[in-house]
């Protein structure tokens, strides 16, 4: 009896951890079939950390940083099995295509806002070069993503430095990871509403592995938003093409990470569904988007030994792929659910989802 209390006790402190900021599933919107793990973000997937630094500065800074660790060791020295896969290539992935040859991830993964490409890599040169271990390193394949915050952010005078970026890679940690207005989300506008960074994950039954994959989001893209079905952005009179052309374009950064034994060649089948996942939420990989999947696993065994490690066959991957698209969706999702309004240069406001009003075609 005394065991079946501390269970119960433990199954309500794990629900409402994963409800405790403000995500679809606080609002009772649960997407998909499949359960999120304990924080329903990336770093449910064990040894992965997010660290993020927020620039809000006077009345037109609003930028910043976000970093995904893979694990907490030197990342040269034990790279991990990656891949790439592209949805619309209007961006600039920096160290994309050693990944797509090789396979395998070997620094951290910084998002920021377009201009600060170069900055990002400066910082993860000045962080990876010096530890301990690479003091021969010559070469070093930097990877870092962006999406572009110039109509609420001062874009032009690059207010990301290279200590900002080292400063989100020493503290990224493990355990809830705060969503929204925030680190590379800072300024970021998705499907006309306020954007950000947005995470979640999906664990398998034990009868298909009892895997997890997480994913995180820099939610900055247009469409016509869908939550769970409901054509909201339709419905709110708020979608792309109603009064702009512009309005489609944008970019979204997804990040995949998985503990599955997987080999590149099938991360990037996974990285492919995440893409899914997006049009699940109304996004349309317009023309002016930069809509890229970066998927790594974090297997132990399979960094430490790769040739010895039995990865899964393509028939065990299904499930996998069902994870990708719904962690993805409701990553997106969250990112707008937890941002808030934002006023930013030349006096600009973005408004956020008005989750009220969502909430109302939820019930009826």
């Amino acid at each position: 009896m005394r065991n079946s209390i501390v269970l119960i006790v433990l199954a309500l402190v794990i629900h409402s951890t994963v409800q405790a900021q403000n995500s679809a599933r606080s609002y009772g919107i649960s997407l998909g079939v499949l359960d999120p793990g304990r924080w329903n973000a990336i770093t449910d997937v064990p040894g992965v950390a997010v660290g993020q630094v927020t620039l809000v500065e006077g009345t037109e800074v609003r930028t910043g940083v976000t970093a995904i660790m893979p694990h907490q060791g030197n990342l040269f020295q034990m790279k991990v099995p990656a891949a790439v896969y592209v949805g619309n290539g209007f961006g600039k992935l920096a160290g994309s295509t050693q990944i797509q040859e090789l396979g395998n991830l070997e620094s951290p993964i910084i998002l920021t806002n377009t201009l600060s490409v170069g900055t990002g890599m400066e910082g993860i040169l000045d962080y990876m070069l010096f530890l301990e271990g690479n003091e021969k390193v010559g070469s070093l394949n930097a990877v870092v993503g962006e999406t572009n915050d110039g109509y609420l952010n001062d874009i032009r005078g690059r207010h990301v430095k290279r200590e900002h970026v080292t400063e989100a890679i020493k503290k990224a940690k493990t355990g809830p990871v705060k969503e929204g207005n925030v680190g590379a989300g800072t300024g970021t506008i998705c499907f006309g509403f306020k954007g950000g960074i947005g995470t979640s994950s999906r664990k398998l039954p034990e009868n298909l592995g009892g895997y997890t994959v997480g994913v995180l989001v820099q939610s900055n893209f247009g469409g016509v938003l869908q939550i769970g079905g409901q054509p909201v952005g339709k419905i709110l009179g708020q979608y792309s093409f109603k009064n702009q052309l512009e309005s489609a374009d944008g970019s979204c950064m997804i990040v995949v990470a998985t503990d599955a034994p997987v080999d590149s060649r099938n991360l990037e089948r996974i990285a492919k569904r995440a893409i899914m996942g997006l049009a699940r939420t109304g996004g349309i990989a317009s023309n002016g988007s930069g809509d890229y999947v970066l998927a790594f696993s974090t297997l132990k065994e399979l960094i430490s030994s790769p040739l010895t490690i039995a990865a899964l066959d393509n028939n065990a991957i299904t499930p996998l792929f069902l994870a990708a698209i719904e962690a993805t969706e409701e990553a997106i999702i969250n990112s707008l659910f937890a941002a808030e309004d934002m006023k930013g240069k030349n006096g600009r406001q973005i408004k956020a989802l008005p989750k009220e009003k969502v909430m109302e075609l939820f019930s009826e």
